[in-house]
């Protein structure tokens, strides 16, 4: 089968930072689904395992978590999904990656694709949509309000990948007022298109900006990159007893900032569940049938904002670089092996 691999950590700029390759189809046990991949994603994650990780127990390292596609075969221990089902799903970091025509991924962490949505639109939503509802709902717990607070989130870099789902959660899901930064004229509006209440300008200091809105302090902050960059105006701007969440990787901050305030921290891995092999783990799939229903309602919108075709490496590197270069908006796509060969 066709996939796309590397063999060691490199700057994308390499000629062997992805290459096409050709691998044996993998061979399903247990709980595992083998998908025909029609579409994949990409995501932070992609190029931060790219730049330092090199393959362990196989001559490749395949990437990519976030898929959609159509079941082909299952596990003897599978009852949730059938051959001919429809799924997207983001996957897990410790097995082999969906940049990959034939994958193998646990049907606990897998959902019916959204009926409204192609291939490349799903594709879109598994990974962010998984972090974004973890962390507003498991680990900030939004819905249980700070006493004496006006219900208040601001997300920290509300245009990006996990913002623009984090957007849509809160305005569609909570009464809370939905405060996102952007800092440019696109992503400013397509951040309000998506139901932020206020836009703040993040090359500004945050504080400042959020206190000009004159809506108090808020409850909540969940902030998706640039944590070291925002850390002491987080400290400043959120509420006494409020919770602040992150997803991204600060080498470090100073966590005595919030200790006045009796602020709480919470981490975001979406990861989590699978590598652990928790006893919640099949969360992820009900939060990903979830989802597939809100967006067939109607009230979820696909952050889609960039396709490639085919699925190839010169197609997937593009992308890895579009995500570095710090100017993605939402999320970009990759279709169609077929189209490649």
């Amino acid at each position: 089968m066709h996939a796309i691999g590397y063999q060691k950590p490199s700057p994308i700029t390499d000629d062997a930072s992805l290459v096409d390759i050709d691998l044996p189809e993998p061979s399903r046990d247990g709980h595992d689904l083998l998908v025909e991949v029609k579409a994949v994603s990409v995501n932070p994650v992609d190029y931060k395992v790219r730049r330092s990780t090199p393959p362990q127990g196989a001559a490749w390292k395949v990437l990519g978590w976030d898929a959609s596609g159509v079941v082909r075969a299952v596990g003897k221990a599978v009852t949730l999904f059938k051959p001919g089902d429809h799924v997207f799903y983001a996957g897990s970091i410790a097995r082999s990656g969906s940049n990959a025509e034939l994958h193998l991924v646990d049907e606990r962490i897998v959902g019916p694709k959204p009926a409204t949505l192609d291939w490349a639109e799903a594709a879109a939503l598994p990974l962010t949509a998984i972090t974004a509802w973890e962390a507003l709902f498991d680990r900030l717990d939004v819905k249980k309000a700070v006493a004496g607070v006006a219900p208040a989130i601001l997300i920290v870099g509300g245009a990006g990948g996990v913002g623009s789902i984090a957007v849509q959660f809160a305005r569609q899901l909570t009464d809370m007022t939905v405060v996102a930064t952007a800092s440019r004229p696109e992503t400013r509006e397509w951040v309000k298109a998506l139901g932020a209440h206020h836009v703040i300008d993040h090359s500004k200091p945050l504080a400042a900006e959020f206190a000009a809105l004159g809506i108090g302090a808020p409850a909540f902050v969940f902030s998706t990159t640039q944590t070291d960059k925002h850390v002491k105006d987080i400290a400043e701007l959120i509420a006494p007893q409020g919770r602040f969440g992150l997803i991204d990787d600060p080498g470090a901050f100073d966590v005595m900032l919030f200790k006045r305030k009796s602020v709480s921290i919470h981490h975001e891995l979406m990861f989590t569940r699978s590598i652990f092999g928790t006893p919640d783990m099949a969360e992820q799939g009900r939060l990903l049938g979830e989802v597939a229903r809100l967006v067939d309602e109607g009230r979820l919108k696909t952050t889609l904002t960039k396709r490639l075709s085919p699925i190839n490496a010169a197609n997937l590197k593009t992308a890895h670089a579009w995500l570095e270069s710090g100017a993605a908006r939402g999320k970009v796509v990759l279709e169609d092996f077929a189209a490649g060969r």
